[in-house]
């Protein structure tokens, strides 16, 4: 208990993993969070105080199941083993850890998801903004970036969406990110610029980090300094896959915040179904790095038109000849290159990571004539990246067996030709059954003995088994063994000298195995830069590839992109939804241009307006990945941002209720976005009153197109928007077509010029399955309400929609309303009055 004490005092918020025998070992309070997070057996070993010590263990070679469970949690494990010998050690057998696994750092593969990238990150808040690192350690990828203000370092956190983030102990948390799991606070010195530049400096074997474009982001050096630090405390050992470091500038790319990224469903849906997500209908990357690459692509659409020209390029070189076909097939056949070579920098590869690794090297001469002659640089410039590696081909050829076990420690898996005094040591444990065989003939033609047995096992060794009905005529010099209910066991001191020396030999032959390994990881360490750029060029060809199929598959256009505004969408469809619809979609048009900025949309709900405003949304963000889009044609302006404020949501926990939601994100809008920018609102204001409501809707339409003049879809179902059209050019209405038949309701889902005509509310609630009592009355309420209007008109009094509020005839608001003339008013004054009817009414 000293023992583990002492190395638990190190790492107080980790679960120390302690080696006993065949099992790891918890105590105290880790071994009582063990037992609930993993339902396993809490059980006692000894006493402290007078009190029974927590106990609960996980068998070793189950290790795996039980540290992927824990890391989903969240939860990081301290790896203690066993370093000293227990038949010389006097007292416990010596013990340290060997390495923490966290969320972040976790690089088994038994642990990740093969086409998600598992990012460790940390940021620090300085003077001049925030720096944000990101690595992933199963690849290398290290990136650094700064931004001005905190909104801007919660979009990238939530683009990136790591799984553990370090933070400064000192520095007070944004409310969001105290949200998050697996934070993991860090002392304020791991964060001090100048022992970070040293870090990195060194990590990296420069001078300075201008070669990184780097040299002046203080804070970013500072994130990554931090994170580089934990990184080698947790891993015990050097990072040499880690070559680089790379800067991502905001404006390079579309920004999109969290709330757009959730709503646009790019890669996760509220079922959980990934099929209903864009990433689902986009993804048929043959590689898990080409499904990694293609989730990130998709996270961040760039604004550089000409990279972009590039990627539609080369999906029209391979879609010559359906070139991409071929290419495909060869990709199936290349493993995670990727994350194999982080683990064989980290010597933690194991015998069949090599096995993938060599086959993946066998297709690359493949790959490479399958990519000649293609006629576009793009796919030359990758065909260069795809160099062979006929040195380390050979190498893994002649040292790997072709079928070798999952672990080392088991053996068999250095081939036969390798290493010959391997071989000999081999040759004398494995040629023990033939001398076997020999010996128990010898010795039953010597004795007479006709079932006479030699044999071994692995709890007893090697032994010469009698029955007792034999006993008679056991040798003189036989050495009793072990005695079993119908038999003797025996040794002679040949077999006991035999067995000396196979068992010496199979210790010596695994462990000599094991050095060969060693060895074999470093010789391959060595080339590690190449390997990660033959993986990244693989996986980007990878995606390339799959955007040429599903182009073809889901018959998509190649965009066009220019410098001058607008956005014009020809026959555009919502991918995902055109996939999972049993029913034939409905393309239609969307054309902004730099004269006609707003689209009022009108119509039914369930009539299309949120699909047809999310497909525009999706077919702009699939052009700037560089993936043909679901349209007849596309022309596509500048673009720098896209906003969405979508749906109904509540956040209890920050106690806002839906309301407040849908006006922190408006607000949000309407503070960050330009004229470059592209928006959808849907149904602002309906979380509140109606006068409330339709002002608010008003007044955001009205200062986005008088002030913002983004490219917005406004969609809304209060009517009175629709007259915006009228005061300015900007703005023009159009509608999701319906018509009633019978008491029913058909969406047409046709997009039309205009304004609606009705809502047809009634009609979908009956679709919905409100009962036939409940939609009767709601008619005939209506029908009253409507008729009410109508007389009040007709008398040219005003309408009066808020009896319950109307108070006594000397209320100045009603005196007001006396002296109103609604025929005269301009939507603007009717605004204004609605306004001041308000504040009259307040401060009654």
């Amino acid at each position: 208990m000293q023992q583990f004490l002492r190395i638990k005092s190190q790492y107080p918020d980790t679960l120390l993993f302690y080696r006993m025998g065949d099992f790891y070992e918890l105590f105290f309070d880790d071994a009582k969070k063990a037992a609930q997070l993993l339902d396993i057996t809490l059980t006692a070993r000894g006493q402290s105080a007078g009190t029974p010590i927590p106990m609960a263990g996980i068998p070793y070679h189950a290790a795996e199941n039980y540290i992927a469970r824990l890391l989903k949690q969240g939860e990081s494990i301290a790896i203690c083993e066993q370093i000293g010998d227990p038949a010389t050690s006097k007292g416990p057998v010596d013990r340290k850890v060997v390495r923490v696994v966290t969320p972040g750092t976790v690089t088994d593969e038994a642990l990740l998801d093969d086409r998600k990238d598992n990012l460790l990150a940390a940021f620090v808040h300085f003077d001049q903004g925030y720096g944000l690192a990101s690595l992933d350690v199963g690849s290398g990828r290290f990136v650094l970036q700064q931004f001005v203000n905190e909104q801007q370092l919660l979009s990238e956190l939530e683009r990136l969406s790591p799984v553990e983030l370090l933070y400064n102990e000192n520095e007070a948390l944004p409310a969001s990110v105290k949200e998050r799991r697996s934070l993991c606070k860090r002392p304020p010195w791991h964060f001090d610029l100048d022992s970070c530049r040293l870090l990195l400096l060194k990590q990296f074997g420069v001078h300075d980090l201008k070669g990184y474009g780097c040299e002046d982001l203080t804070a970013a050096i500072c994130a990554a300094g931090a994170l580089l630090q934990y990184l080698r405390d947790t891993q015990q050992c050097a990072l040499p896959h880690i070559q680089g470091i790379s800067v991502e500038n905001a404006d390079d790319s579309i920004s999109l915040d969290a709330a757009s990224r959730r709503n646009l469903e790019l890669d996760t849906h509220p079922s959980g179904q990934i099929q209903y997500t864009l990433l689902g209908v986009l993804d048929k990357t043959a590689t898990a790095m080409g499904g990694r690459c293609l989730r990130r692509w998709l996270h961040r659409p760039l604004r550089d038109q000409s990279r972009i020209n590039d990627r539609y390029a080369s999906i029209a070189s391979l879609l010559e000849n359906q070139r991409y076909a071929d290419l495909q097939l060869s990709l199936r056949q290349v493993g995670d290159i990727e994350r194999i070579s982080a683990r064989i920098a980290l010597k933690t590869a194991r015998p069949r990571d090599l096995l993938v690794l060599r086959h993946s090297l066998s297709v690359l001469p493949q790959l490479q004539q399958q990519l000649v002659n293609t006629d576009n640089q793009y796919l030359e410039d990758l065909r260069l990246k795809l160099r062979e590696q006929p040195e380390m081909l050979a190498l893994l050829q002649q040292a790997i067996v072709d079928n070798p076990p999952v672990l080392i420690r088991d053996g068999g898996v250095i081939a036969a030709g390798y290493h010959s005094e391997l071989d000999a040591l081999r040759n004398l444990s494995q040629n023990a059954d033939q001398f076997l065989l020999d010996m128990e003939l010898s010795e039953r033609q010597t004795t007479g003995i006709s079932n006479l047995k030699v044999n071994y096992n692995r709890v007893h060794g090697y032994y010469i088994e009698i029955s007792n009905a034999q006993a008679d005529k056991v040798p003189a010099h036989y050495q009793r063994k072990q005695t079993l209910k119908g038999a003797e066991r025996y040794i002679t001191p040949e077999l006991k000298n035999f067995e000396y020396k196979v068992l010496s030999a199979r210790e010596k032959s695994l462990a000599f195995e094991k050095n060969l390994y060693e060895e074999l990881l470093t010789t391959l360490a060595s080339e590690i830069q190449m390997l990660q750029a033959g993986a990244a060029a693989i996986a980007e060809l990878d995606v390339l590839v799959n955007f040429a199929e599903r182009a073809e598959t889901l018959n998509l256009c190649q965009p066009t992109l220019n410098t001058e505004p607008g956005i014009e969408i020809v026959a555009g469809r919502h991918l995902v939804v055109e996939q999972i619809s049993q029913i034939p979609f409905i393309a239609n048009d969307l054309n902004f241009a730099d004269t006609k900025r707003m689209l009022v949309i009108t119509g039914p709900n369930m009539g299309g307006k949120s699909t047809f405003m999310r497909q525009a949304a999706l077919i702009v963000l699939l052009a700037h990945i560089g993936c043909y889009v679901p349209a007849q044609a596309m022309r596509c302006g500048p673009i720098d941002k896209i906003f969405t404020r979508i749906g109904a949501s509540d956040d209890l926990a920050s106690g806002r209720s839906t309301f407040m939601v849908e006006m922190s994100e408006t607000a949000n809008i309407l503070h960050n976005a330009t004229s470059n920018s592209l928006i959808l609102m849907d149904e602002i204001g309906r979380g509140t009153s109606t006068f409330d409501g339709l002002s608010l809707a008003w007044a955001c339409a009205d200062y986005l197109a008088r002030h913002t003049q983004a490219y917005t879809l406004f969609a809304t179902h209060y009517f009175e928007l629709t007259a915006l059209a009228e005061e300015l050019s900007s703005i023009h209405n159009i509608h999701l077509d319906a018509m009633e038949h019978g008491d029913k309701i058909v969406f047409l889902h046709a997009v039309k010029d205009g304004p609606a005509n009705q809502s047809y509310g009634l009609q979908v609630a009956a679709l919905a399955g409100v009962p036939q009592t409940v939609i009767a009355q709601a008619k005939s309420k209506l029908l009253q309400l409507e008729n009410q209007v109508y007389i009040e008109q007709q008398s040219h009094q005003p309408v009066n929609q808020f009896d319950l509020f109307t108070a006594p005839d000397c209320h100045p608001a009603v005196c007001l309303l006396e002296e109103l003339d609604p025929d005269s008013l301009s939507p603007r004054q009717a605004l204004d009055m609605l306004y001041r009817l308000k504040k009259l009414l307040k401060n009654a």
